[in-house]
């Protein structure tokens, strides 16, 4: 049974929890707040609502994060990224932080990966700036900055200290970034013109360099069609989607243009993708893994040429067709989607319009 919920506004970002004690949260940035759905099998519910003041570009949750499901002791702590160039850290009993380090939209976020503390502690954020900026949201020292309209009078503005940032910059616009739960001191970076970096984010660039950030990368994965058409100037729309296979820390996927593409870091072949086939003629969007059942990914589309679709592809039959799922008929298009974490048949969020639609991907045999 599919589970609706209207937002209110457009929807923007989906994005779940994948952390055990909060698989079923779903976090969506609207057009001006960051709404926290709590989910079961056939109904969902409003735990948290936090006015941002701007549209919600991206957003990532934090490892503190638990449902109430699950723990007495439950936690929202997410972090948001704002049309504004903000950063905004959620929590239920602090509203805001701002940072000012970007210049340019923010296109997505992602905590630190790992199982140490450093998982709630550091997010990176990347953006049209050409700048991957790691934010320190609990710093040893608190900074002075300039008082935020979001925090001022509000009691965490005296009692947390301001984020810092470290900042990598790039030679070109950034789409993407992602972390795995292995590793705590490396991100995956995409750009717009089809090249996807692993970045050691705790290594010592030369501050002094412009091409800092290869000091910092530890190996350049690349997506051929994508980087000659960028070259070519045959590139009409910036695009590139990369996502961390979470059951595998080798296995990368990504979608540019109208091809997929999946590298196994393993086996890196001059850094060409390992398979790649086509997802959407008309263009892929966003690439997302599933948490539950690693074999399974699904890709969208912002094209509204055929409605809000979503296919999904599994590794094992890799060049056979995708499962098409359309969540809502022309003019509408997706505009962002996410698989639930939780056990069972896995579960994909999608945001359409207004809405946010929760649907199986199969049934129970």
């Amino acid at each position: 049974m599919d589970v609706r919920h209207s937002h209110g506004t457009d929807v923007y970002v989906v994005r779940t929890c994948y952390h055990d004690d909060g698989a079923d949260l779903v976090a969506i940035g609207g057009a001006h707040s960051v709404e926290v759905l709590q989910t079961t099998p056939t109904s969902c519910k409003t735990i948290a609502n936090f006015h941002i003041g701007t549209r919600i570009t991206a957003l990532a949750w934090s490892s503190r994060a638990a449902s109430s499901s699950t723990t007495d002791e439950w936690s929202i702590e997410l972090a948001a990224a704002g049309a504004d160039f903000g950063l905004y850290l959620l929590s239920i009993s602090s509203a805001a932080s701002e940072n000012v380090g970007h210049h340019g939209k923010v296109n997505d976020m992602a905590f630190c990966g790992g199982q140490s503390e450093d998982s709630s502690r550091y997010v990176a954020t990347v953006s049209d700036d050409k700048m991957l900026v790691v934010w320190d949201l609990d710093p040893p020292v608190n900074i002075a900055s300039p008082s935020s309209p979001h925090l001022e009078g509000h009691p965490a503005a005296a009692g947390r200290p301001q984020p810092t940032a470290l900042v990598i910059p790039f030679p070109h616009p950034l789409s993407t970034v992602d972390s795995h739960p292995s590793t705590s001191k490396e991100f995956l970076v995409s750009d717009c013109r089809g090249s996807i970096f692993l970045i050691d984010w705790r290594s010592d660039p030369d501050e002094n360099e412009l091409d800092s950030w290869r000091n910092s990368s530890v190996l350049e994965l690349v997506e051929p069609k994508a980087l000659a058409d960028s070259v070519a100037g045959l590139t009409t729309l910036w695009s590139g989607y990369v996502s961390w296979q979470r059951d595998s820390a080798d296995l990368v996927g990504a979608t540019y243009g109208s091809k997929f593409a999946i590298w196994d870091m393993a086996n890196l072949h001059g850094g060409k993708p390992t398979v790649a086939g086509t997802s959407f003629p008309e263009g892929g969007h966003q690439f997302r893994w599933c948490p539950s059942y690693p074999e399974y990914f699904a890709i969208s589309t912002s094209s509204p040429a055929k409605g809000a679709v979503i296919h999904v592809h599994n590794t094992n039959f890799i060049h056979a067709q995708p499962t098409v799922f359309p969540v809502a008929s022309r003019p509408q298009y997706v505009r962002s989607f996410d698989f639930l974490a939780g056990r069972g048949i896995p579960r994909i969020a999608a945001g359409v319009g207004r809405e946010v639609v929760i649907f199986y991907i199969g049934v129970d045999s």
